[in-house]
């Protein structure tokens, strides 16, 4: 797409927030179990991203697995008294069965990683009372948890889990080009490159801005960033400040929404399980297109709050797309389909509003069922 042309892609912008992003803001003045040391919460805004080691306690980890454990077990029996798989595969552990269930069954981990009753498992972390002490140091005392995560399912070798180069604006409307939101990437193994670890482009949010991404990525649902786009608009070199962000189990990667950042292949023969959580001050727009809204989670105004998680996760999303998002945003969202019958038990293809943000240049299921809703 010719340069004058990009500028009537919804998603683009001009526009530039770099004291959002790189100015870090007041310290709490109260100390706090969890709080990050001084340097550490420095480099989270002066590069955009921090390796964090040795920080969850390992029985919150494991807990968090058993309940993964449970979720794979569940879609498991799905998929057997469907007649999709012909066996259970009881005997396999957490780091191999989804893999064994994918030989039968490819996409079983998009059925994992769309489920909307996953999140549960993850609360204890995402609500985790030292965790939060250290999202304060980044985002300030108000704390929402953001309606946009993921549980990573990351098969080896599979394409549908190796998520390519992007901002994560680049998936939420533009009203969320200004609004800091931070993400913990959490992974429950060492984090290795055999095994998929992430990459950053070191300094990528210093600029404040939001490149061009496109649509989609082969044959998966994610948007892209290509390179020479990056250096053009971000000025970052990639030969130059490409880091790659090996964690070890126990500790987390800390970014921020407009840091570009991929995955690696998964080479190993073991599945990379994560979870990226997200936050943000609950009074700035979420940028989930209306679909949802933020869950508040501290407030120094609420003391005594007690976080409905349940209501939440319960939002009819469908119903207030189909309201907020084809009304509202329909340069965005066309004349989408959210009907009931589009989320079907097994469908494994993944559509959303951000694939109408960006140039299409690839084809795929994806895509073609994205526009077939239109």
């Amino acid at each position: 797409m010719a340069t004058e042309d990009k500028k009537s892609l919804p998603g683009h912008t001009d526009e530039a927030y770099p004291e959002i992003f790189n100015k870090m803001i007041p310290q709490p003045t109260e100390k706090k179990h969890g709080q990050l040391p001084e340097n550490i919460v420095k480099q989270f805004f002066e590069k955009g991203y921090v390796v964090v080691e040795d920080y969850f306690p390992k029985e919150l980890l494991e807990e968090t697995k058993k309940g993964i454990e449970v979720l794979v077990d569940d879609l498991a029996q799905k998929l057997y008294k469907a007649g999709k798989i012909k066996n259970l595969y009881t005997d396999v552990g957490l780091f191999q069965r989804l893999t064994k269930i994918e030989e039968e069954f490819p996409g079983a981990n998009i059925l994992l990683h769309k489920s909307s009753t996953s999140f549960k498992p993850f609360k204890n972390i995402w609500a985790y009372e030292p965790l939060l002490n250290a999202v304060e140091q980044l985002i300030g005392p108000e704390i929402a948890a953001h309606p946009v995560w993921n549980l990573r399912t990351k098969t080896p070798q599979n394409e549908a889990t190796t998520v390519p180069w992007h901002q994560d604006v680049g998936y939420l409307d533009n009203s969320s080009y200004k609004v800091m939101q931070a993400t913990a990437w959490i992974p429950f193994l060492d984090a290795t490159p055999e095994n998929g670890c992430m990459q950053v482009v070191e300094k990528g949010h210093k600029t404040g801005k939001v490149a061009d991404h496109q649509c989609c990525y082969g044959g998966t649902w994610y948007v892209m960033l290509f390179e020479d786009e990056m250096e053009n608009k971000l000025d970052v070199d990639v030969k130059r400040d490409v880091r790659t962000c090996p964690v070890p189990y126990g500790g987390m990667l800390l970014i921020n929404n407009v840091i570009p950042h991929r995955s690696l292949s998964n080479l190993s023969n073991d599945i990379r399980w994560s979870v990226d959580l997200r936050w943000q001050n609950p009074n700035y727009p979420a940028g989930f297109y209306g679909i949802k809204e933020s869950l508040l989670l501290r407030s120094p105004k609420y003391p005594n709050l007690k976080v409905d998680w349940d209501s939440w996760n319960n939002v009819d999303y469908k119903g207030l797309a189909k309201k907020m998002v084809e009304v509202d945003m329909p340069e965005i969202t066309g004349d989408a389909n959210w009907d009931e019958d589009i989320d079907k038990e097994f469908d494994t293809t993944i559509t959303g509003p951000w694939m109408k943000k960006w140039d299409l240049i690839h084809m795929n299921r994806h895509t073609e069922k994205m526009l077939t809703e239109a």
